[in-house]
């Protein structure tokens, strides 16, 4: 998986869908057809100064990494992703925040038409 480090890659990625989970948020765009297919998914981390001290960041960023490994396979080629820490982050059990991530992939990669609630989850 490559890593998002610059910070037109974060912004493209918030102008994506967007799925809130109780320890995260995830945001996702679909890269361009032409690219796409042969890119690797992108992924990155961040955590803003609402959720605590920098140890408490640093640590919130950790957990999610660890998350998104535990999900490596689950990532499809031809998006980038970003994970925002939430101070909940730090206090969630480590097995309900990689099922959460688990589940907010399948939700946010999948087409608008099989998505399991009416409800819009963000921008696209």
């Amino acid at each position: 998986m490559r890593r998002l480090t610059a910070r037109a890659q974060f912004l493209r990625a918030a102008r994506g869908r967007k799925i809130v989970r109780r320890g995260f948020v995830l945001q996702a765009v679909r890269l361009p057809a032409a690219e796409s297919a042969e890119i690797e998914p992108g992924l990155g981390f961040t955590a803003s100064k609402r959720v605590g001290n920098a140890p408490q960041r640093n640590r919130v960023k950790r957990r999610l990494r660890a998350a998104a490994a535990a999900n490596a396979l689950h990532f499809p080629k031809g998006f980038e992703f970003v994970l925002i820490g939430r101070r909940e982050t730090l206090h969630e059990p480590f097995e309900r925040l990689v099922d959460g991530l688990a589940g907010a992939l399948t939700e946010i990669t999948a087409p608008r038409a099989n998505r399991k609630s009416g409800k819009p989850t963000g921008r696209s």
